[in-house]
């Protein structure tokens, strides 16, 4: 009786979504949030439409392209293992890709946006420390996804750059804001996933200490940002709702099972009215 291979086998469909398409809910929000808050405040002319329309197809074919790159490279915790599915990982890195190079070409073609080779270069950077980080194993999964988050927040930056024609200390203002949010989301929750077991204010208190501090540190930075006019003082209070959760929790004498599914609804409520407060900041204050 001839002997079989899982090559013969069709790909099973579940794995290769896991293979090829981006796993972490929470990553669209910090993708796209940075990316409107910039295209809304460097926004001018209805000319820049079509370059930000592109724009958002890039960010969104890299932001597609990381997972199955990570997959090749097993950097991730599911890689490729048989023939099918290192096709189809394949397939997938080449049209992501393409429809990259494309949308970023037709972009600094229109805009003479050049620039963004450089924020691209940044970009690919933070992608090789989080992929490193990645590999020494899940001690330091925090500090790959805020390495990933610096690349992925470089849309704020981008897109400011495309609408207003410029790279200037604003959009890396901007670029500087998104992050510090995303920072602050990704530490809350993974507090909150580790903190899930805790009932007490006191454990809850000793645990966020480095969260706390992170919070007090990010209200020094806009602090300092602010003085040096890269940031209008409205532009603080798109904060307060996330540094006021994060302080209140810790005190909290509830009891109830973390339930994931809601922490990200409330996290993605967040991240919008943050984006909404972030613009109303800049256009009230005319910066």
């Amino acid at each position: 009786m001839p002997t079989t291979t899982p090559d013969l086998f069709p790909a099973n469909p579940a794995r290769l979504r896991l293979l090829t398409f981006p796993r972490e809910h929470g990553a669209w929000g910090i993708l796209f949030v940075p990316l409107i808050t910039g295209a809304a405040i460097g926004y001018h002319s209805p000319s820049s439409i079509i370059s930000l329309l592109l724009l958002a197809v890039a960010a969104l074919a890299l932001f597609c392209l990381r997972t199955p790159l990570e997959s090749w490279m097993s950097a991730s915790a599911v890689h490729p293992q048989t023939a099918a599915e290192r096709r189809a990982v394949l397939v997938s890195i080449a049209t992501s890709a393409s429809l990259a190079a494309a949308a970023l070409v037709l972009v600094i073609w229109l805009q003479r946006a050049w620039d963004l080779l450089l924020l691209g270069a940044a970009v690919g950077a933070a992608f090789l420390v989080q992929a490193a980080l990645k590999k020494l194993g899940r001690e330091t999964r925090m500090r790959a996804q805020l390495a990933g988050s610096l690349g992925l927040t470089s849309t704020a930056a981008a897109a400011y750059y495309v609408a207003a024609g410029r790279l200037d200390s604003t959009a890396f203002a901007l670029w500087g804001v998104n992050w510090l949010f995303a920072a602050n989301q990704i530490h809350f929750v993974q507090l909150r996933i580790h903190s899930a077991h805790l009932t007490s204010p006191a454990k809850k208190l000793a645990r966020s200490r480095a969260f706390l501090f992170g919070e007090l540190l990010s209200v020094v930075l806009l602090g300092v940002i602010w003085r040096l006019g890269y940031l209008p003082g409205l532009a603080i209070l798109a904060f307060a709702p996330i540094l006021l959760r994060g302080a209140v929790w810790p005190l909290s004498a509830r009891t109830e099972p973390l339930q994931v599914r809601r922490l990200g609804l409330s996290e993605l409520a967040h991240a919008i009215a943050f984006g909404v407060l972030l613009i109303l900041s800049y256009r009230l204050s005319g910066i």
